[in-house]
C-alpha cells in the first residue's frame, strides 16, 4: 500500500534536500509550495490537503527573514505563522492524519538559557527582541501539537534544527544563515580579487548541520520518534566560524587576504544543544562532515549562480 506524505513549504532549504532523498518505493512525497494554497487561509489548506488525501505530513513552510525584517515587521511574522501553523494542524486533525512533523529553530528558544539546550527548554524564558513574533508563533506551534495530542490522541511531533546549511539555502549576503552568506561573500571577493573582510574574531563556535542530514532524521522521526518533547537534530560537534571560513575559502581556492573585523561583535561564543536523545535513539545515523557538506554546497552555488535564492 502506497504512503504519501505531503511537505509543505517545500521550496526552501530542507524541502529541496527531500527532493533529493531516496525514499521506499511505497512512499510518494507530495510538494507543496504557495502555488497550491496559501497556507493562511484555512479553507484553502484544508481543501487542498483534502485533494491529496495524505497519510503523513512534514510541515516546513514558515514566514523567514533575516534580523531587519524580523526586527521591522514582528506583528506580520506572528501574525503569518500562527494562521500557518495553526491552519495546517487543525486541516490535518480535521483529515485524520496518521502523523505530523513540524519544524522549529533553535532562535525560538529563550535568549537567557542553559547549555546545552534541550527540547524542554523551549518556555523557559523570553525568546531575544530580535525576533521575538517569529518565536513565540512558532513556540505556539509546539504548543498547539502537545494540546492536540492530549485531547484528540494526534501523533504530532516537533523536530528542531541547528545552524541549517545546504544546496539551495538563501544566499542573501545581509539575511542569508551564515553558511550560505560567506559563501557568497567568498565568491565575490575571489570574483573581484578582493581581500575578504568578516565580523568578529571567528571565535564562535557552531554546530552546523548539513540540509540532507536533516531531511534524513525528520523522515526517520516521521517513521520512528513519537514523543510530546521537541527532538533536537544536532551533530554535538561544534566548529568556530574562523574555521568554517578556512573550509569555505578553501573550496573556492580562495588565496586573498581574509580580514577579521573585530570592532563588530561576536554573539554568543556556544550554543550548543543536547544530541544525547537523537544518539540513543537513531543510534545508526551518520553525520556530513563539514568539509564535505561544505563542498557539496558550493558545488551546487557555483552550477547555479546567479539563479540562486537571494
Amino acid at each position: 500500500m502506497n504512503k504519501r506524505i505531503i511537505i509543505t513549504g517545500s521550496d526552501g532549504l530542507i524541502g529541496s534536500a527531500f527532493r533529493r532523498m531516496k525514499v521506499p518505493s511505497n512512499v510518494e512525497f507530495t510538494f507543496l509550495n504557495r502555488s497550491h494554497a496559501d497556507l493562511r487561509s484555512f479553507t484553502q489548506t484544508l481543501e487542498c490537503f483534502k485533494s491529496f488525501s495524505p497519510d503523513a505530513i512534514i510541515h516546513l513552510a514558515a514566514k523567514v527573514g533575516g534580523i531587519g525584517a524580523n526586527s521591522s515587521q514582528p506583528g506580520t511574522f506572528f501574525h503569518d505563522n500562527i494562521l500557518i501553523n495553526t491552519n495546517v494542524l487543525e486541516a490535518a486533525r480535521q483529515l485524520k492524519v496518521k502523523k505530523l512533523v513540524s519544524f522549529l529553530s533553535t532562535c525560538v528558544f529563550p535568549n537567557q538559557t542553559k547549555f546545552p539546550m534541550t527540547g524542554n527548554q523551549l518556555h523557559d524564558g523570553i525568546p531575544h527582541e530580535s525576533n521575538f513574533g517569529y518565536a513565540h508563533a512558532k513556540r505556539m506551534l509546539e504548543v498547539q501539537a502537545r494540546a492536540y495530542r492530549k485531547e484528540f490522541g494526534c501523533s504530532f511531533v516537533n523536530v528542531v534544527g541547528t545552524n541549517l546549511y545546504g544546496p539551495n539555502d538563501n544566499f542573501n549576503l545581509k539575511d542569508g544563515h551564515a553558511v550560505a552568506s560567506l559563501i557568497h561573500k567568498i565568491y565575490l571577493a575571489k570574483k573581484n580579487g578582493q581581500p575578504l573582510s568578516v565580523w568578529g574574531t571567528g571565535k564562535p563556535l557552531r554546530e552546523f548541520v548539513f540540509a540532507d542530514d536533516v531531511a534524513k532524521i525528520t523522515y526517520w522521526a516521521l517513521e520512528n520518534y513519537d514523543d510530546e518533547e521537541p527532538l533536537m537534530m544536532s551533530s554535538g560537534v561544534e566548529s568556530s566560524i574562523k574555521d568554517l571560513v578556512g573550509v569555505i575559502a578553501d573550496k573556492f581556492n580562495f588565496k586573498e587576504k581574509i580580514i577579521w573585523d573585530d570592532s563588530k561583535q561576536d554573539g554568543q561564543l556556544r550554543k550548543p544543544s543536547d544530541d544525547s536523545k537523537l544518539k540513543k535513539l537513531y543510534p545508526d545515523m551518520k553525520f556530513t562532515n563539514l568539509a564535505q557538506g561544505i563542498e557539496k554546497t558550493v558545488a551546487w552555488f557555483e552550477e547555479h549562480y546567479p539563479n540562486i535564492r537571494n
